[in-house]
């Protein structure tokens, strides 16, 4: 959010070139995802059978269909800025790189984290940790999923994708499965913006 509020200030500001602030802050989130990796104990043990990570690959996939094409004008909110990772009309490779990879390795985790792990439990019982993901209400699935596609410019998508990730991980109870199928959506989506030029959408 900090991140969100300084480029925001920068904008006004009549700062044109942001794209550095984008790597700054995948290492920034990596960092400190790193320096407490020991207390995520849902993410401490790879778990996944390989049906499971079949299963929330396939589901990263139809979510990355749904969002190239839940596009329309009412389905959006805002003008996107987008990421363009071009020089001089070519394609920068190092801005590729870094934005694929922030956004399938590093964005993953962390908003699953918040999103579903903590957040959706959290609203249940405020000692979330205690909570199944199995037994959350209907209130607080609807609350993350709601607030988790508004997070988003394209809020219909935000919201299916939302509803989707944690439908898969309250079936499965693992987080590895909507971090899974969250990188898988990221990655594909990069790739598809590359190939098209489509920049707003990231």
């Amino acid at each position: 959010m900090a991140f969100v509020v300084i480029g925001d200030m920068l904008g006004r500001l009549g700062v044109d070139e942001l794209r550095w602030l984008y790597p700054v802050k995948i290492l920034s989130v990596a960092l400190v995802l790193l320096v407490f990796w020991r207390r995520y104990y849902e993410l401490a043990h790879w778990q996944l059978k390989l049906g499971q990570l079949l299963q929330a690959a396939l589901l990263g996939v139809f979510v990355f269909v749904l969002w190239i094409n839940l596009n329309a004008d009412w389905m959006v909110m805002g003008t996107p800025i987008g990421f363009d990772p071009r020089d001089g009309g070519q394609i920068n490779l190092f801005w590729v790189i870094v934005r694929i990879g922030g956004a399938a390795l590093v964005v993953p985790v962390m908003e699953e984290l918040f999103w579903r792990s903590w957040l959706m439990r959290w609203v249940v019982n405020p000692d979330f940790l205690q909570q199944s993901p199995a037994n959350v209400s209907i209130k607080a699935f609807a609350v993350t999923a709601i607030l988790f596609g508004v997070e988003h410019n394209q809020w219909l998508a935000g919201l299916v994708a939302g509803v989707l990730y944690a439908f898969i991980y309250i079936r499965s109870g693992s987080l590895w499965t909507a971090v899974v199928a969250h990188a898988t959506t990221n990655a594909l989506l990069g790739v598809w913006v590359v190939l098209t030029g489509e920049w707003a959408y990231w």
